[in-house]
């Protein structure tokens, strides 16, 4: 496929279990900016998170789709985008932890900034390389929130039920993590925001990805890459299915088009 614009998702997918880029898919993604290719990196990390997992080469190239595609940002040109939670939708989501969960651990993301109601230990779920400012819950309120992430909660079908209608939201890390964003927002619509301000068509798009999240950037791309370490709804609906992220998958796919 002649794609212009390649999206990669990081976890699971350009980085490996260990939370590295490999060489091989280093030098793919960067033979692919030279020779031409637009890069996007989409991800539901902040970027001092992905600021801590890219080298500076990779950084300097790319444009971003942070927080599933609430903050968007391409420092060449300087475009940026922030669609952040409305303060009603926020303050009844908190309010709802606050009464009916009261041990639940609530972060608030404001583009680079992290708030949170309590300290976070679980290092299997947040980055630990960094700190949350704790605030109570009624300052978390006045927040202008990109994401809200909810973490060691029970009930947690009933909390489904109750913030499914009004917030876009994700269950991740094998039931432990809830990401809430703002209802008009994915990575699908970032990437369709990147790609406007580009002047490309989506059909010029090559997406790679491996989680529930990066289903609607498959289904609007000209191309889709799963990984072979993806959750089968991804496979299904992609154009090509390549080796796992441990064994430079993205790299092979790559390689292959320039």
């Amino acid at each position: 496929m002649a794609a212009s614009v390649i999206v990669l998702d990081l976890d699971g997918t350009l980085l490996n279990n260990n939370k590295q880029l490999s060489n091989r898919n280093l030098n793919a993604v960067l033979n692919c900016y030279n020779n031409g290719k637009r890069i996007i990196i989409a991800t539901a990390r902040p970027p001092r998170s992905v600021k801590t997992f890219l080298p500076k080469e990779l950084l300097a190239v790319s444009s971003f789709v942070f927080y599933n595609g609430a903050f968007i940002l391409d420092t060449k040109t300087g475009f940026e985008e922030h669609h952040s939670i409305p303060k009603e939708i926020l303050t009844k989501v908190l309010d709802y932890c606050n009464e009916f969960l009261p041990q639940c651990k609530i972060s608030v993301e404001m583009k680079d900034k992290w708030y949170s109601n309590q300290e976070v230990t679980d290092s299997s779920i947040y980055n630990l390389k960094f700190s949350p400012n704790i605030l109570p819950i009624e300052q978390l309120k006045e927040i202008q929130a990109t994401k809200i992430l909810l973490s060691e909660f029970d009930k947690i079908e009933k909390i489904k039920l109750f913030i499914g209608e009004e917030i876009n939201y994700i269950v991740t890390d094998n039931g432990k993590l809830i990401q809430i964003m703002n209802k008009n927002i994915s990575k699908k619509t970032g990437v369709l925001r990147l790609c406007s301000h580009y002047g490309v068509s989506p059909s010029e798009v090559m997406v790679f990805g491996d989680d529930y999240n990066d289903v609607e950037m498959f289904r609007m791309s000209g191309y889709a890459v799963a990984m072979s370490n993806a959750i089968s709804e991804l496979k299904d609906i992609a154009n090509e299915v390549t080796d796992t992220n441990d064994n430079d998958g993205v790299a092979k796919v790559l390689e292959r088009i320039i």
